[in-house]
């Protein structure tokens, strides 16, 4: 069995019996995608909403949701996985810093969430799970043989979805 480590801004597929994590995850969403009937799972570390937010004319595909979910379908599709069979879940997303202005730009977790949530509504991939919000960091760990993803927090531990 691997763990294969999915940075920040970075995506990746797995099979059995491998495994995929990311850490990290305060307001960056943690997606993952899973076709339960061919075994293949795929992971997303999303940083930001939209590409157009980015500063340079060269995209990094992995960093933002409009790019990153769509590529990772791709991916998963070019493994062998069906689109119309995946199920997502989401953990991550939090709000790591209070801020007293209501500038929606301090609410990154949360848009990125938003965001997540649209594209893989336009993908037509129902989420079946989600641990989003609060305050604390999170790492995910997916495992491709069952589909079970854990997800560990400083403050609650480790939980299973």
């Amino acid at each position: 069995m691997e763990i294969i480590k999915i940075g920040m801004a970075d995506l990746g597929v797995a099979k059995p019996p491998n495994r995929l994590r990311t850490t990290g995850l305060g307001s960056c969403v943690g997606v993952v995608l899973y076709d339960s009937g061919k075994k293949i799972g795929g992971m997303a570390h999303v940083m930001l909403p939209d590409s157009s937010l980015g500063k340079s004319a060269e995209v990094n595909i992995g960093k933002y949701a409009d790019t990153a979910i769509p590529t990772l379908i791709k991916q998963m599709e070019q493994e062998g996985a069906n689109c119309r069979n995946m199920v997502a879940k989401l953990a991550g997303g939090a709000q790591m810093f209070s801020f007293l202005s209501g500038n929606d730009t301090m609410r990154i977790g949360p848009r990125n969430v938003e965001a997540c949530k649209m594209f893989l509504a336009k993908a037509g991939i129902r989420i079946v799970a989600e641990d989003t919000g609060g305050n604390c960091g999170r790492t995910i760990e997916f495992d491709a043989t069952t589909g079970i993803l854990n997800i560990r927090t400083v403050n609650q531990g480790v939980k299973e979805v």
